[in-house]
């Protein structure tokens, strides 16, 4: 039977992508392939990260009991975890909204396989200020669909000059939302707003993370 090594569950809002604002209940992997700057789970990445193992019969049973029917499946980053596409199957239908936030480095195309209704991707792409852009997987992008969201956070004028390159040259604007968010206190959202006008970048979004402004931009487990 295979288990999975779960560093947190708990009811919140989604603080960012298409979902923002609304009840979601998080499932949080431990381990992570890449090591981000600005990365806020380290805790959870690290080699001895505590976790508790559970089955997906039991994480179903959780995301049950908790009445919310957003499910953020997150990490670490899920799409490494062994195993992973059986449990998105089973937290699929039954009228949830399943959504993976990965990192943008990891294959989806299994999750894209998914039959019937599939889990949403909220995909980053990372920026040159992140020091893990050389590990982006482009060739996601000709995987995606309107359910999905391509997001760049940005804590540089240079991440945002690369941010609409990609933007363009793969064509995200029209084919899957499109998020640019500011590293949290590096980058102010107005020069976002400002870039996005001086570039006409039609159909992008600005995007904060809610959930460091409602509490402690440290707090865990919201």
């Amino acid at each position: 039977m295979n288990t999975y090594k779960i560093a947190e569950m708990f009811s919140s809002i989604n603080g960012e992508g298409t979902h923002a604002g609304q009840l979601a209940f998080f499932v949080r992997f431990t381990g992570c392939n890449l090591n981000c700057s600005y990365c806020d789970t380290k805790w959870a990445n690290v080699s001895n990260a505590e976790y508790t193992e559970m089955t997906a019969d039991e994480i179903r049973s959780e995301v049950q009991k908790s009445g919310i029917s957003n499910v953020t499946v997150t990490g670490g980053e899920p799409l490494i975890q062994p195993n992973i596409v059986p449990l998105l199957e089973t937290l699929c239908g039954d009228g949830r909204y399943v959504e993976i936030e990965t990192n943008g480095s990891a294959d989806v195309s299994e999750v894209v396989k998914i039959k019937g209704e599939r889990p949403a991707l909220t995909m980053d792409y990372k920026l040159p200020s992140s020091g893990m852009e050389s590990f982006m997987r482009t060739e996601n992008f000709a995987l995606l669909e309107a359910k999905d969201t391509v997001k760049f956070v940005s804590g540089s004028r240079a991440d945002l000059e690369r941010a609409l390159e990609i933007i363009r040259e793969y064509g995200l604007v029209g084919k899957c939302a499109v998020y640019i968010s500011p590293v949290f206190g590096k980058l102010k959202p107005a020069e976002i707003v400002d870039f996005m006008l001086a570039n006409k970048l039609n159909g992008a979004n600005v995007q904060l993370q809610m959930h460091k402004f409602i509490w402690d931009p440290n707090m865990r487990g919201v």
